[in-house]
């Protein structure tokens, strides 16, 4: 889920396969009205597919000529990018 807070979403619970097309989307509008700061310290759970959906907001960031910023980005999502070998591409806080 997400919530926004002028240029600041908190996203909340799982960042999982199965929500991750809701997560894309949700995120995608959220910087097309001008967030760019995406706190996820309430991530409850997270997959492969929660790299996928950073880094499609990253796209949408960059096509809209903004920079994403991660906030509190769980551990999770830290050792999955490292595993992955793109830890130096995730947007810094």
């Amino acid at each position: 889920m997400i919530r926004i807070t002028g240029d600041h979403v908190e996203v909340s619970g799982p960042m999982t396969m199965s929500g991750a097309a809701a997560l894309l989307a949700e995120g995608e509008a959220a910087i097309a009205s001008n967030a760019a700061a995406f706190d996820l310290a309430a991530v409850t759970e997270m997959d492969s597919s929660c790299l996928a959906v950073v880094f499609g907001w990253m796209r949408a960031a960059k096509a809209g000529g903004k920079t994403l910023r991660l906030l509190n980005p769980p551990q999770n999502l830290l050792s999955l990018a490292a595993v992955y070998g793109v830890a130096d591409l995730l947007p810094q806080p």
